[in-house]
């Protein structure tokens, strides 16, 4: 342990601020990226100036919070987009798209195909063979009206 007595704390901090990037990156919520940041911060200016731990610790401790609460503020006023809103949501993928009603649709409910699957439906009373529009969805059952 005589090498670890010798390790200069700003070591300490910056290896501390790039495992708090990697868990950022490893379990993204936005949150550990401004406690990195704080810890990389603390770690130049103890690399940088001669300052004690009790003095470093405050450092971080004020970094984290301006960090946090700046980054917090930032994130409300421009939230981050999705890149496709609907990747999980499979029914919502498929409003306009056409398909054929296979068992028919009476008191509002009935099976429709589409590509390659049935799926349940509801809407209109309408005909097995008949051709449908995709309005929408509900979990997993698809609201459709009948093509004009």
């Amino acid at each position: 342990m005589d090498g670890l007595d010798n390790l200069d704390p700003h070591w300490a901090w910056l290896a501390i601020g790039l495992i708090l990037a990697a868990a950022e990156m490893a379990v993204p919520g936005v949150f550990l990226i401004w406690l990195a940041g704080a810890a990389l911060v603390t770690g130049v200016l103890a690399w940088l100036l001669p300052i004690g731990m009790p003095l470093q610790i405050v450092i971080f401790a004020v970094l984290a919070i301006a960090a946090v609460f700046t980054g917090r503020n930032y994130l409300r006023r421009n939230p981050v987009e999705a890149a496709d809103p609907k990747m999980n949501r499979r029914g919502a993928r498929l409003v306009g798209e056409t398909a054929v009603v296979t068992q028919a649709i009476e008191g509002g409910s009935g099976r429709v195909h589409y590509g390659d699957s049935e799926w349940i439906a509801k809407g209109a009373d309408t005909a097995p063979g008949t051709r449908v529009r995709i309005t929408g969805s509900d979990g997993v059952v698809l609201l459709v009206e009948p093509v004009e």
